[in-house]
């Protein structure tokens, strides 16, 4: 009887459709895991996601790992991810990313992993950023240093996701600073973020970056809206 209490209390459900998971399923089922829809930008230097900094910003590569589809399983699982006490998630990406982006030539190019940070009031709120654990896996896996002490988020501004694209596109330098510059002076710095949808939260982070002396930037995102 306590063993049924045990895991009926501990069960873990999965993130995308709230099934309970089976042995050796982590986070999510195998069948939500097959169906998130992979962009596979990785493995082509010009996709739809570098496209659109096309004459915005100077990026060398931009990649994401699946498409954001409002209502759909990707919605649900990043909502979890951020919302749902979920960082695991985070982690759990950024382990699947780096084992494919392994198998290409460019990521050898990068020099150190940057995560787009939280404002200090939504690092409080939430007591984790979405994207840091993603940043450290990418770190980890690819042997590659993880800076959060560079980029610093000035404006507690809300997530980008669901606002309007006139919304999305009111975010100016002020937004973010560059802290100790030198620590990426003649670097190639991967930026990554959870989601990228217009593209003006990575722009203006870019730009900040670009502030300090003869840096390269690429992109990485876990979803990007399509």
């Amino acid at each position: 009887m306590f063993r049924d209490i045990y895991n009926f209390v501990f069960t873990e459900t999965c993130a995308g459709c709230q099934k309970i998971l089976v042995k050796k399923e982590k986070l999510l089922c195998l069948f939500c895991k097959h169906q998130l829809p992979l962009t596979n930008f990785h493995k082509h230097n010009e996709n739809t996601l570098k496209n659109i900094f096309s004459g915005r910003i100077p990026v060398n590569y931009a990649t994401a790992l699946f498409y954001f589809h409002k209502k759909g399983i990707t919605q649900q699982i990043l909502h979890n991810l951020k919302y749902k006490d979920t960082p695991k998630l985070s982690n759990y990406f950024g382990l699947w990313y780096a084992e494919e982006l392994q198998q290409t030539q460019w990521i050898r190019e990068i020099d150190v992993i940057i995560p787009v940070p939280l404002h200090a009031k939504r690092l409080r709120e939430r007591g984790y950023n979405q994207t840091e654990g993603f940043a450290k896996e990418l770190s980890k896996k690819l042997a590659k240093p993880c800076y959060l002490d560079v980029l610093q988020k000035t404006s507690a501004a809300r997530t980008q996701v669901f606002k309007s694209k006139i919304a999305r596109s009111k975010i100016d330098l002020h937004f973010f600073n560059l802290k100790n510059p030198q620590k990426i002076k003649d670097k190639h710095v991967l930026l990554v973020d959870d989601v990228i949808t217009t593209g003006s939260t990575m722009q203006t982070c870019v730009k900040t970056l670009l502030q300090a002396s003869s840096v390269k930037v690429s992109l990485a995102s876990m979803a990007f809206t399509a």
